[in-house]
């Protein structure tokens, strides 16, 4: 019996085979293109009985009305309510500025009308 040797040693399994579950790699092209087709088609959908397509990264009503809305009206509306949106930004953006911008002058004619009086009150005080 050995100090540091190996009392057990198992045998080595055999490598697998590597299995494909499809047998697409044995096909020839044209065959691959029968089966597999080339023209995909857009990817299609049905949702709650709304059927959806993907044109152009987005999600369209296939029978072109979604909900009771059309989705060219819809997509109008969503560009409309961004351009508001962005109308708001700017206007409140202008808001604050106004805002400062009066109360700088509010704070200038303060420090002008405390300067007035010290003046008024130094010439009273020559006279």
């Amino acid at each position: 019996m050995p100090l540091f040797g190996n009392t057990f040693s198992p045998k080595k399994t055999p490598p697998r085979k590597s299995a494909s579950l499809s047998n697409l790699h044995n096909l020839d092209r044209s065959t691959w293109e029968v089966e597999l087709g080339l023209d995909y088609g857009t990817p299609t959908m049905n949702l709650t009985g709304q059927s959806l397509k993907f044109e152009n990264g987005q999600w369209v009503a296939e029978m072109g009305v979604s909900g009771g809305v059309d989705q060219r009206e819809a997509q109008r509306l969503w560009r409309r309510n961004q351009q508001l949106e962005e109308e708001n930004n700017l206007l409140r953006l202008k808001v604050d500025i106004l805002l400062e911008m009066l109360s700088e002058t509010i704070a200038e004619s303060q420090v002008m009308g405390k300067e007035l009086d010290e003046l008024k009150s130094v010439s009273r005080r020559r006279k």
